[in-house]
């Protein structure tokens, strides 16, 4: 069974959201309070993922690697790397920071 093609788009969001909603509550029922510390979330966050941002547009670029247009909104942020790909790039260690 396939996607229509205008819902199919969003695929690589749809992932972010299930994601979202799978880890995102424990903040608020187990009283975790990652979300209140900004900077300490963005200084454990931010250089790990510039790297990665870096190395993902080196592969792109090297053809190692390349993005399903089906599959994604088609904006594109700096060093031509997808938008889901920057937010992958926050909302995936955030979650995996509320789960430990």
């Amino acid at each position: 069974m396939s996607l229509e093609p205008e819902l199919a788009n969003w695929s690589y969001v749809a992932m972010l959201l299930f994601v979202i909603l799978g880890s995102w509550w424990l903040e608020f029922a187990f009283k975790i309070r990652v979300l209140r510390r900004p900077r300490l979330l963005a200084s454990a966050i931010l250089p790990v993922s510039v790297f990665f941002l870096v190395w993902d547009a080196f592969a792109i670029n090297q053809y190692h690697w390349t993005f399903d247009k089906n599959q994604i909104l088609g904006i594109f942020g700096p060093i031509n790397i997808p938008l889901e790909e920057y937010l992958f790039f926050i909302l995936i260690p955030i979650a995996a920071i509320l789960t430990m």
